[in-house]
């Protein structure tokens, strides 16, 4: 696997893999565990090449203290996507994206007005920005997302349509630990305690979903459902919502398709998850 730090050398190195066929992009921020492994494998199946980006992403962050503390193994996670077969690992800093100087944002209206946008301000724009860089950099044929990031998937593939970036976006279902807690770099932050009572967000979303898919009240469900977190030891709880898959608007009733979506702290650690909820054909 070859590792390109900076953005020297990057250019010919993609020319390289583009002579070989169809190229693929799995753009992480490091800390990796076998979510983000299971995306690489994906573009290994899709692609002839594979490559895949590190960057801790100051942008996404509104919190400087989180930035500071969210955890960092570049060498551990160069071995891991080695060994799960990428075929370049790229890594460039923030000065490669954010020169003294830089003035340019990537904002899109509409789907970043609600949930993560309204909690965590300026955290979409940052995404949009950075993943558009990305792009524009590696020019890939195809990107894998996973879908743990919900309304952050949704974001990408509407500003990748809007500006014609002829990226294809694959979104990739999450990954989970064996008792259904959605795999992320922050659960390495909780407490033995925490880390235990967290699979409950996993449990009120199942429930909430098979309740609404039973023709129950959306309202009432999704008022069960925060109960139930709250009871837990979850607080705050930012949103637990039932939202359109592609705009993200709220849903009053039970669709044919929607997405049941969450995010609430336990202790200081904030943890997302979203189930699809889809009728029977």
């Amino acid at each position: 696997m070859q590792i390109i730090h900076g953005l020297k050398g990057l250019g010919l190195a993609m020319s390289a893999l583009r002579s070989h066929g169809t190229v693929a992009l799995v753009p992480t921020m490091g800390a990796l565990h076998e979510g983000h492994l299971a995306l690489v494998r994906e573009a290994r199946a899709r692609a002839d090449k594979v490559v895949a980006s590190i960057f801790v992403n100051p942008l996404q962050f509104n919190d400087k203290a989180d930035l500071d503390r969210y955890p960092r193994d570049e060498d551990a996670d160069a071995r891991k996507l080695e060994g799960a077969g990428c075929d370049l690992l790229w890594m460039p800093s923030a000065a490669d994206f954010y020169p003294e100087g830089f003035a340019t944002t990537v904002h899109v209206d509409g789907i970043t007005e609600r949930w993560e946008g309204e909690h965590r301000p300026g955290h979409f724009d940052g995404v949009a920005t950075v993943v558009t860089k990305l792009f524009t950099n590696t020019r890939p044929d195809l990107a894998i997302f996973g879908e743990k990031d919900f309304q952050q998937l949704a974001l990408i593939r509407r500003f990748t349509r809007d500006l014609n970036l002829g990226v294809d976006i694959v979104g990739h279902m999450t990954v989970r630990e064996e008792d259904g807690l959605a795999m992320s770099s922050r659960n390495a932050l909780l407490s033995s305690d925490e880390r235990t009572t967290a699979v409950v967000l996993n449990h009120a979303l199942k429930e909430a979903r098979r309740d609404i898919l039973a023709g129950k009240e959306v309202k009432t469900v999704l008022s069960g459902a925060r109960a139930k977190l709250t009871k837990a030891g979850f607080g705050p709880i930012d949103y637990v919502a039932y939202v359109d898959p592609d705009t993200l608007e709220p849903l009053d009733e039970r669709a044919n398709e929607g997405r049941l979506i969450a995010a609430a702290f336990l202790g200081k650690v904030r943890l997302i998850d979203n189930f699809e909820v889809k009728l029977a054909a």
